[in-house]
């Protein structure tokens, strides 16, 4: 009689045990406002395990239900099914607790500035990341989604600079599929491998970015919203002429001031007024028209109201604000 063999079989099954986690195999996002929501929301739905940190249930309960109508809205134009959309939400846990992102190899911070004071929230961070590196480990990755902080002033205070970055996730339309990445002066090569490789993983395009207040894409956009502003103001030709012909002669998606509704004048504002005490130019001083509605709260789609009026997200007719 042939002798049996008998032979472990755990190697070849499904079980995790003695498995090394692969890469990218838990995200952490801190701060789950526009901006968080919207990573938590793409990695989500590029199959990975998305872990938030917000200050209040409240603010956790917000998140993911705009979450959500965000994938509803995918389900609604043929993107999505709603068996999808359980599967993304699945991967999206929200939290009041660092703890819960021990297990995570790559954290990025969204903090959001103080729209009450309009004050730089480089402290906000600095404290975060300070906390995120007494939690993980010393292989993990910590990045920033700041336009106007430097990734090196946020390092400078930790032990394992060299895991820092930045990077950019442009938040003006669904297809912008393209990261700014920064490389501060301690971020090591492996790290910026990783984070290109992470880029490729939710089919991202790249582009290099120098340690730079604003970045590429926002001194671009704020230099044109000032500009056309301006000629509003001038009643050079109406908003919605404007930026009809932003969209046809410049074959962009959408018009300048559209742009403005959906990344906020409440954010725009701010990072304007951080871009000119940067830099001492008053292209990037906010225009009167920015400020006339900051100050009256109409911040675009978030509001209803900004250069144009909302309802349920969907724009309704210019806001004759000028």
């Amino acid at each position: 009689m042939a002798e049996t063999i008998i032979e472990p079989i755990e190697s070849f099954g499904l079980s995790n045990k003695n498995r090394k986690s692969s890469l990218f195999s838990k995200i952490g996002v801190v701060g789950c406002g526009k901006d968080g929501r919207n990573i938590v929301r793409l990695t989500a739905s590029a199959g990975l395990e998305v872990t938030f940190i917000e200050i209040t249930q409240e603010k956790i309960d917000y998140a993911i239900e705009k979450i959500g109508k965000d994938l509803d809205t995918k389900i609604e134009s043929w993107g999505l099914t709603p068996v999808d959309k359980r599967t993304i939400m699945g991967r999206i846990t929200g939290s009041l607790n660092y703890e819960d992102l021990k297990d995570c190899d790559f954290v990025i911070e969204c903090v959001r500035y103080d729209d009450q004071t309009g004050e730089r929230s480089t402290q906000l961070r600095k404290e975060a990341f300070k906390t995120l590196e007494r939690i993980l480990s010393p292989e993990a990755i910590i990045a920033t989604n700041a336009t106007t902080v430097i990734i090196s002033e946020l390092a400078s205070e930790l032990a394992y600079k060299e895991r820092c970055i930045s990077l950019h996730f442009p938040i003006a339309h669904v297809d912008a599929k393209i990261l700014e990445i920064v490389k501060g002066m301690y971020t090591s090569e492996e790290v910026y491998n990783k984070v290109q490789a992470f880029a490729r993983l939710i089919k991202y395009e790249t582009i290099d970015v120098h340690e730079s207040n604003g970045l590429v894409s926002l001194r671009l956009m704020v230099t044109l919203l000032n500009e056309a502003c301006q000629m509003l103001m001038e009643n050079v030709a109406s908003m919605e002429k404007i930026d009809r012909l932003f969209e046809v002669v410049y074959g962009m998606r959408l018009g300048i001031f559209r742009m403005a509704d959906i990344i906020g004048i409440e954010k725009l504002v701010v990072l304007m007024e951080d871009m000119f005490n940067e830099y001492g130019d008053k292209k990037y001083k906010p225009s009167p028209l920015l400020w006339h509605l900051y100050r009256s709260k109409q911040l675009g789609i978030g509001t209803e109201k900004g250069f144009y009026i909302y309802e349920n997200g969907k724009l309704v007719e210019p806001n004759r604000i000028y």
